[in-house]
């Protein structure tokens, strides 16, 4: 077989002239500092830099978009060591197998583009992977990793990543930042973000326990609504206290009428007591989902919103593996409408940024451009999750730049608990920005130059300005 090599020209458009131009464009911003802006490394990695111990536990393992289609192939996740680490040498050196005899099986997808970048780039596998070789590219994945060179910070330093958020629970004590924060031998960024969707959830059966965590967190009474609004204002301007430039949530709808006060008060107090009905738990969630946007706008936090989410799709799965193991599905989801109410109190509200993100790709064009296109607060997130790939990428450009050029979208996030991954996705965005950058040149609507203004704005300037970094 041949030797397994990235192509200089990959994701880059096919015709030759445009071809060139894209290079061109992509070669300014190759080596451009990274800026993630959303993202699940866990700030830990970091503050404690451990080495890592396999292949499988690194590569595999915490990444769902990995797991998810060899599950789909037959391997079962427990193989993969999902939702519980895998306990031997044994073990971890099957589960490689099972990615590298079905590395065909990848073929086509933006995982395998992932997969390969790493491979070459980092620990210079030589082979395409396959049954026969797998256990000569796990020894040497494993050799490298027990250098120095490849603990996380000294990846960090070699991804060239300028800033990162993570993704954090409300109540977490975001010790792992502070660490970061204090040490005199780390000059790297990382950024706690307010992830607060399951205490605004009163559905949940934990939920008057969350409550009751909060209110501890906060040192607040969070027994009436009243205190539960003051402990998520107290535990917001902690999380600011430590960076924190953000939050995330993601709900099944994005209904935002708020409630008035007495309603709100009462139905508080009933749910705890689980005297509330199953209507009223949906209109206090999207009042509480108004009450996150009012905040901002007295906080400065931009809120990321990314809705539509069946979560958990498989309940065998999530019973015995937990959640975020690769079985979270999209749906059709709606903006305009849902969003009114909010817009109509808050959506010019000066220094109020509210980014629209969708697994929904018929959204960008029909509902979140047109939004973006108005509303000074508004952002067009750009694609991630199921619409990451570089097909996704170029129907979000083609959908909206005619609209609302590039100046109302988020910049890339790359969304990921997989740290190795991170420079490959975003090379993955960059590719794709100068192959559309390259089109708009071809056809006589920018000249080189501006388009390669564009693209070095769009992966620097344009991340530290939505986000507030």
């Amino acid at each position: 077989m041949p030797p397994l090599r990235l192509d200089p020209d990959r994701l880059l458009p096919s015709d030759t002239a445009t071809r060139d131009i894209a290079r061109a464009i992509h070669a300014a911003t190759e080596a451009a500092p990274i800026v993630s802006p959303h993202g699940h490394v866990d700030a830990r990695l970091l503050a404690e830099d451990v080495p890592f111990t396999d292949p499988t536990s690194l590569l595999i393992s915490p990444d769902h978009y990995v797991t998810r289609l060899l599950h789909a192939d037959g391997v079962p996740l427990d193989t993969l060591g999902v939702g519980e680490p895998l306990g031997d040498e044994t073990a971890r050196r099957r589960a490689w197998r099972a990615l590298c005899s079905r590395w065909e099986m990848l073929a086509g997808t933006v995982v395998r583009t992932w997969l390969e970048h790493q491979l070459v780039e980092l620990f210079g596998v030589e082979d395409v992977p396959n049954a026969g070789n797998a256990d000569d590219s796990y020894d040497r994945i494993a050799a490298r990793l027990a250098g120095d060179d490849f603990r996380p910070r000294a990846l960090w330093e070699r991804f060239g990543i300028d800033v990162l958020a993570t993704t954090d629970d409300p109540c977490d004590d975001l010790t792992a930042h502070a660490v970061l924060d204090a040490d005199p031998t780390w000059t790297g960024r990382v950024v706690p973000t307010f992830r607060p969707d399951r205490y605004l959830e009163p559905v949940r059966a934990d939920w008057p326990g969350l409550v009751q965590r909060i209110g501890t967190a906060a040192d607040v009474d969070t027994s009436t609504y009243d205190g539960f609004v003051v402990a998520l204002e107290t535990r917001r301007r902690f999380f600011i206290d430590h960076g924190a430039t953000a939050t995330d949530h993601s709900h099944a709808d994005l209904e935002s009428e708020p409630l008035s006060h007495a309603d709100a008060f009462r139905i508080h107090a009933d749910a705890l007591r689980g005297e509330a009905t199953a209507a009223e738990m949906v209109a206090y969630r999207r009042h509480l989902f108004a009450e996150m946007a009012r905040m901002s706008c007295d906080d400065g936090l931009v809120m990321m919103v990314h809705p539509g989410i069946v979560r958990n799709h498989h309940r065998p799965t999530f019973e015995r593996f937990g959640q975020d193991t690769g079985h979270d599905l999209p749906r059709r989801i709606d903006f305009v409408e849902p969003l009114r109410p909010l817009l109509e109190r808050y959506g010019t509200h000066p220094g109020f940024h509210l980014v629209l993100f969708t697994v929904d790709p018929t959204a960008w064009a029909r509902e979140i451009a047109p939004l973006a296109g108005f509303y000074p607060s508004v952002y067009a997130g750009v694609p991630w999750w199921f619409g990451d790939s570089p097909a996704g990428m170029e129907r979000f450009w083609d959908g909206i730049v005619d609209q609302i050029g590039f100046t109302r979208t988020s910049g890339f996030i790359d969304d990921t608990r997989a740290y190795l991954s991170i420079p490959t996705r975003h090379d993955v965005a960059r590719r794709i920005e100068a192959g559309v950058l390259a089109r708009l040149v071809v056809a006589g609507r920018i000249d080189v130059e501006e388009a390669t203004r564009i693209a070095g704005w769009l992966v620097g300037v344009q991340p530290r300005a939505v986000f507030k970094l």
